[in-house]
């Protein structure tokens, strides 16, 4: 097992990874990261952990989107793979019904912010 040292939002992480899967690996170390940077520099979070969550749960419903899609349908291509895409107003929308349920769930007790 290999071990490859990346970067998500200016942190160091040293991770395992199967000989032959490193640029799987990076791929999606890139996507995390982006998608980290991206609520980040909404300007509305700033805890890494809430950060780390909300990007968690926006990336497994894209994975839940796509896995519903009917046969059909061509699927959505991935967001590109490098830098951060701009915001979209949908994002902020997303990202509001978001955080309102991780609060939510949190309690006040469990807030992050």
């Amino acid at each position: 097992m290999k071990q490859i040292e990346v970067q998500i939002m200016q942190q160091s992480y040293l991770l395992a990874c199967p000989e032959g899967h490193e640029e799987r690996l990076l791929q999606a170390v890139e996507r995390v990261d982006s998608a980290m940077t991206r609520i980040r520099d909404a300007g509305k979070v700033r805890a890494r952990e809430r950060i780390a969550v909300l990007a968690a749960l926006n990336l497994a419903f894209d994975i839940a989107d796509r896995e519903q899609q009917p046969a059909l349908q061509q699927p959505q291509p991935p967001a590109p793979p490098t830098g951060a895409a701009p915001p979209q107003p949908e994002d902020d929308q997303r990202m509001a019904s978001l955080l309102q349920r991780l609060d939510e769930a949190l309690g006040d007790d469990g807030r992050l912010l």
